[in-house]
């Protein structure tokens, strides 16, 4: 239970993450931490913030996201279309009075904010990167937390300048996403936070059947700019099974099928209705994690922080794989169901990840 506000009512909470963004992970890691927390008996909202700046780079990436490769035209308009289907899904999530991102003072006030999850500390963010708010600037709260916050890929080897670290021990409860971001945390101020679950594997979104024209088995391929290596042993792999690849979210030119213009619900579908996902995405991972699915996953630059750790956190380092794993390998991992002691593992970690909400938010 909740501890109530004097006058008895629930606490007000107000989330702040990268809600916004025209990425499944963000849209869904948001929407499950407020519909969780609502769940505990909060009253939950995502603060609204908005930059004119960070919208039209968001765009920019939404069409165009394999730069040097620039979209074809036809694809234009089909990333046009998933721009729209998200435009709809942010809409209908619970927000608040829309203030500017950089005028933190102008946004509404609560009983407590909390802080994540998603890449919300990350200083090398190409376009929210250094924002003050993220760190607390400015919040209006009687409690400032964090929920599985994320430096993304700023390592922890560079350190954080002395400003960043004081907002950082400002905040009264820390937890974070993955072992760089709690070396960083606990370099800067000495406090060693709480590592948790990503929001999507905490609380399970509730994810319809897949609704599409047949019934033949697919393989979910999420994400873009797979090394060729990758490429050609998971086509490979799937042509001599005789099992489509549909390509979600982008354009993948291996794969058999694509639904680029994919909502953030209809992908959800799509992954919940495969065979097995292939990916080199954070959420790829975790929507395979979350229904169950086999998966391989490889790694990339941007996002090599968050994929290994995951995977190494959850005992399911197998499923990511490089360019010295044989070929017999993907059949092992994209045919049979994952090991009993992933699904274990996730328990035990939700189980302390809701012990930290609990304790953060009272």
């Amino acid at each position: 239970m909740t501890a109530p506000r004097q006058d008895g009512s629930a606490r007000r909470v107000g989330v702040l993450t990268f809600h916004r963004c025209i990425n499944y992970g963000s849209y869904w890691q948001a929407r499950q931490l407020v519909e969780g927390l609502t769940a505990l008996g909060y009253r939950t909202e995502l603060l609204d913030h908005r930059c004119r700046n960070a919208g039209w780079a968001e765009y920019r990436c939404a069409f165009q996201p394999t730069l040097p490769m620039r979209t074809s035209p036809a694809d234009l308009y089909l990333y046009g279309a998933k721009a729209r289907a998200f435009e709809g899904a942010i809409a209908a999530l619970p927000l608040s009075a829309r203030f500017a991102l950089h005028q933190p003072e102008t946004a509404p006030a609560y009983d407590i904010v909390l802080i994540g999850s998603d890449e919300v500390w990350n200083l090398s963010h190409p376009w929210y990167g250094g924002t003050p708010i993220f760190y607390g600037a400015g919040v209006q709260a009687d409690r400032l937390v964090s929920y599985a916050a994320s430096f993304g890929n700023y390592d922890a080897g560079a350190g954080l300048h002395a400003s960043w670290a004081e907002r950082l021990d400002g905040f009264d409860a820390i937890s974070v996403r993955d072992g760089n971001s709690q070396r960083l945390v606990r370099q800067a101020t000495g406090r060693t936070p709480v590592r948790v679950l990503d929001p999507c594997l905490l609380f399970p979104p509730r994810i319809p059947s897949a609704a599409i024209a047949t019934k033949l088995p697919y393989v979910a391929l999420y994400g873009h700019s797979f090394p060729s290596w990758f490429a050609a042993a998971v086509g490979g792999w799937a042509k001599r099974r005789g099992i489509r690849l549909l390509s979600i979210g982008y354009r993948n030119r291996w794969a058999d099928e694509h639904c680029i213009a994919a909502g953030p619900a209809e992908f959800a579908a799509l992954v919940a209705g495969a065979v097995a996902v292939v990916t080199n995405f954070f959420h790829g991972c975790v929507f395979a994690l979350v229904n169950a699915k086999p998966f391989a996953c490889v790694s990339s630059d941007y996002r090599s922080n968050k994929i290994s750790d995951l995977v190494a956190g959850l005992g399911a380092e197998r499923h990511l794989v490089n360019e010295h794993t044989p070929i017999a390998t993907y059949d092992d991992l994209l045919r049979q169901p994952l090991d009993r002691s992933i699904g274990d593992a996730i328990a035990a970690r939700r189980r302390d990840s809701l012990a930290y909400i609990a304790d953060a938010l009272a």
